[in-house]
């Protein structure tokens, strides 16, 4: 099997993903579902490096789960079979009970932007799904992650292209 998505830089943490036929209607173009899958599935691998483990596991062991409240895109281009995009994750915003990651999906080969998605996640407790403030430990880790991306803004060069 061809892995058609891996994590290839710690910071910005950036995924790139190619559009698998499947994902694409009868034009060629992907389904615009599809983003959703693109979008979310950047963010579960973007915690599991937050959390440096599984991060369903992790969420659990510490007691809270981050369901989805809202999902945004703005789309800049059509997606096509085998194409390869990137999309860099930053932390946009950190409230009381909820967190942003905006996601900026660029063509791999030429820099241009695909899309823009913006994932609104709540804090819930595990079992309850009662809304709770933002763990501390989820905090800190997306406030560490913000800070070394205002300091570092270009990315490690020595991850960029590689799997990291």
């Amino acid at each position: 099997m061809i892995c058609t998505e891996a994590a290839i830089a710690d910071t910005p943490f950036t995924v790139r993903r190619r559009v698998r036929w499947g994902e694409c209607d009868p034009a060629g173009v992907v389904y615009t579902p599809c983003f959703s899958e693109y979008v979310i599935s950047a963010a579960e691998l973007f915690y599991e490096r937050l959390f440096d483990g599984l991060p369903q596991r992790t969420k659990d062991e510490l007691g809270f789960g981050t369901p989805t409240r809202a999902l945004a895109f703005d789309f800049r281009r059509s997606l096509w079979p085998d194409e390869s995009i990137d999309i860099d994750v930053s932390v946009e915003a950190i409230g009381t009970r909820t967190y942003t990651l905006a996601m900026t999906a660029r063509m791999s080969e030429c820099g241009d932007t695909a899309f823009v998605g913006r994932l609104t996640s709540i804090c819930v407790r595990r079992g309850t799904r009662d809304a709770i403030n933002v763990p501390a430990a989820l905090r800190n880790a997306l406030e560490q992650y913000r800070r070394r991306c205002e300091t570092d803004p270009h990315g490690n060069p020595s991850h960029q292209g590689q799997p990291a």
